[in-house]
């Protein structure tokens, strides 16, 4: 199978990487096998940015991305878990693209093009794959086409194509929607350049280091399902049901590594468990 260097393919353990998200399914480059390896993966790793808590940077080489989510049964953020996924789907032998996104979060003011996904070409037709945006994001890939809208288990998303804009200057901008109780809700903001893992390490470097980024203040731990969505943003957990209720509560700082364990699927090493634990009790 001839891989792309960019991705890492060749580099990639595969059967290790198909073990830790119990895929068993087929290997062949079809769009079922696609559906299957997103759900797979976002189902066995989990979104977090515990690096940055536990005070480590975030390497985005493949090595230490299977290190670390792989081998240590740990997650991570976009441009880690993307990256992951995005050398499977090569070494399966993929065509895939890399993009940058804009998130909205049901808001239309500009913020930096940080968000990563993937584009992926089968059979003619582009396909927009993501397992990095954390409980709100796709559970399946999503046609590139305007105004096609899917039902993933109890949730909706959409994808439109927005013409040039006050706020949005890019001459082409896809925005990728879920449906809330009263209305759609915008993600994030898309266009279809080009990008790769060195751009990444640019991003990541921004997201990873800088004070007004949302991940260096905070934990940051998420995880969607097909009806419940997760989350643990500092010492709030909370979970979100499609009808729009929400229950959240508190939770001590030596609650924290088995709330990872339990709810989220992280495996902490005692060392990290301890920093986590001290990082919340300042």
């Amino acid at each position: 199978m001839t891989t792309n260097a960019a991705w890492g393919g060749d580099q990639l353990d595969l059967e290790a990487y198909l073990a830790r998200i119990g895929y068993e399914g087929d290997r062949r480059p079809t769009l079922e096998t696609l559906r299957a390896l997103h759900a797979a993966h976002l189902s066995s790793i989990g979104f977090e940015n515990l690096e940055i808590v536990v005070g480590r940077p975030v390497l985005l080489d493949l090595e230490s991305l299977q290190a670390k989510m792989v081998k240590q049964g740990r997650g991570g953020y976009c441009y880690e878990q993307n990256l992951l996924y995005a050398a499977a789907l090569d070494r399966l032998g993929f065509r895939i693209s890399g993009l940058c996104a804009r998130t909205r979060m049901g808001e239309r003011r500009i913020r930096p093009a940080t968000h990563a996904l993937l584009k992926v070409q089968l059979d003619g037709e582009d396909w927009i794959t993501d397992v990095g945006f954390g409980a709100e994001g796709l559970l399946e890939p999503l046609p590139l086409r305007d105004g096609v809208e899917s039902h993933q288990g109890e949730w909706a998303f959409g994808l439109v194509h927005e013409k040039e804009t006050e706020t949005e200057t890019a001459p082409e901008t896809w925005v990728l929607r879920t449906r809330h109780a009263d209305d759609w809700f915008d993600l994030y903001a898309f266009g279809t350049e080009r990008r790769f893992p060195v751009d990444y390490v640019v991003f990541n470097h921004y997201i990873s280091t800088h004070p007004r980024s949302p991940f260096t203040g905070q934990m940051v731990v998420q995880r969607p399902s097909r009806d419940l969505r997760r989350t643990l943003i500092g010492r709030e957990y909370a979970v979100t049901r499609p009808d729009g209720t929400r229950e959240a509560r508190e939770v001590s700082p030596q609650e924290l590594p088995d709330l990872l364990a339990t709810e989220f699927g992280i495996t902490l090493s005692a060392a990290d468990a301890q920093a986590v634990v001290t990082f919340h009790e300042r």
